[in-house]
């Protein structure tokens, strides 16, 4: 079993690949488990410090044709597609968001489909495909409408892939991420990179910038959960889906007032000293349009299970990241 990893070295495709490895095996189309023999991971760079003989790498930009021909073959079974532009890159530079999150996103399908064999693809999209007047709760029935390119390019590729599906090219499955905290590393150019900012450079003595107000209230989910739901999502078989491809992923709903009080309820105040409270008006209009909570019973009746509160996400970012850097 071939398995393909686009964004193979970002933060989630190394973790995914990770897991997948451990795991050993998959569900195909046909719903038999099957061996993973290889996973290829596809990035502008190399992910570096990961080794498995059942690992291959290839490097370029995922809007290449050519390089997306030599990922996606008859023998790939299966392909996770998280390579993107995150959300405040794409709304700075419009033509780089539309050429990777829009284009290569069509060119990753239409490979699929002029393969024949309908191959699994799960696509990771974002809670910025909704926006403007939002219910308290967002409802699978909520209309669509991003407030920044990002957003709208997700929606527009969600479309694609639920028609690939209907049509039977791919057996295609969208899973919505809550904006994922706290994410290890450094920030990011993505609009929501103090989401973890205020979480991961307090715990470890460094001075960090919120951008947003005390009362923005978020929609998050851990690493941990974040993967768990990849997996889970993948190995569903299509018919579980109906005639809607896209689920809305389980997360919680947290002011960022109550995010830095959980901080503090388990690092002490010494660590939420290092927070200063800058608004940044481009931020706070994206992030602030974004819903912070969503209807998620078609994921539970699915499987699908989220974190306990934000406490548990912080406790678990020291356990997975912390502990290991300090190791």
């Amino acid at each position: 079993m071939k398995i393909v990893i686009t964004g193979g070295a970002g933060f989630l495709g190394r973790r995914l690949a990770i897991r997948l490895l451990e795991k050993g095996s998959l569900t195909d189309s046909a719903g038999h488990v099957r061996i993973i023999s290889e996973i290829l991971l596809v990035d502008v760079v190399a992910p570096e410090g990961m080794s498995d003989p059942r690992l291959r790498i290839l490097t370029g930009d995922v809007s290449d044709i050519e390089l997306l021909r030599q990922a996606i073959d008859g023998a790939t079974t299966s392909v996770f597609h998280l390579a993107a532009v995150v959300s405040g890159q794409a709304e700075l530079d419009f033509d780089l968001g539309m050429r990777i999150n829009l284009d290569a996103s069509r060119q990753l399908l239409e490979i699929c489909r002029s393969l024949g064999h309908k191959p699994k693809v799960v696509f990771t999209s974002s809670v910025a495909v909704y926006g403007g007047k939002l219910p308290e709760v967002v409802q699978d029935s909520t209309a669509l409408n991003p407030q920044s390119s990002y957003g709208a390019q997700k929606a527009i590729a969600e479309l694609l892939l639920n028609d690939f599906s209907r049509r039977g090219f791919v057996d295609g499955r969208v899973l919505r991420l809550p904006t994922i905290s706290v994410r290890p590393g450094k920030p990011n150019k993505a609009a929501s990179s103090f989401a973890s900012g205020i979480i991961r450079e307090p715990l470890q003595g460094q001075e960090t910038v919120c951008p947003v107000s005390p009362d923005l209230r978020l929609w998050l989910q851990s690493p941990r959960k974040a993967i768990d739901s990849l997996i889970a999502g993948h190995d569903l078989p299509g018919s579980a889906f109906g005639n809607n491809r896209t689920i809305n992923l389980p997360g919680i709903s947290v002011s960022v007032g109550e995010m830095v009080a959980a901080l503090e309820k388990v690092a002490g105040q010494s660590a939420t000293q290092h927070i200063r409270w800058e608004p940044d008006p481009l931020v706070q209009r994206i992030v602030g349009s974004w819903p912070g909570c969503w209807d998620t019973s078609r994921a539970t009746a699915l499987g699908f299970a989220g974190d306990a509160d934000f406490e548990s996400i912080v406790r678990a970012f020291i356990e997975d990241d912390l502990s290991a850097t300090n190791a």
